[in-house]
């Protein structure tokens, strides 16, 4: 490519997004066209503001299961050690 080519495309590029109405993309288009007959339902912006289930309050029965299983493991462990005689 020549400099006189690069400095073509650079101008065509600078004009192309210099423009003053640009075409909306093809799925915006559809859904456009789409909605104009068929709006959907309104929906919030943010998520629902309620907690989703387990994620606070079962957060200290999960450390309790995960603490227990441990403790089990340890007597079970202690246990078959004993056991065994040494």
């Amino acid at each position: 490519m020549t400099e006189q080519d690069d400095w073509q495309r650079e101008f065509d590029l600078r004009w192309a997004d210099s423009a003053a109405h640009k075409e909306p993309s093809a799925r915006a288009r559809m859904l456009a066209a789409r909605w104009k007959e068929n709006p959907p339902d309104p929906a919030p912006f943010r998520a629902d503001p309620t907690p989703a289930r387990g994620s606070r309050g079962g957060s200290w029965v999960s450390t309790a299961v995960v603490l227990g299983c441990v403790a089990a493991v340890i007597v079970l462990l202690g246990w078959a050690q004993m056991r065994s005689g040494h």
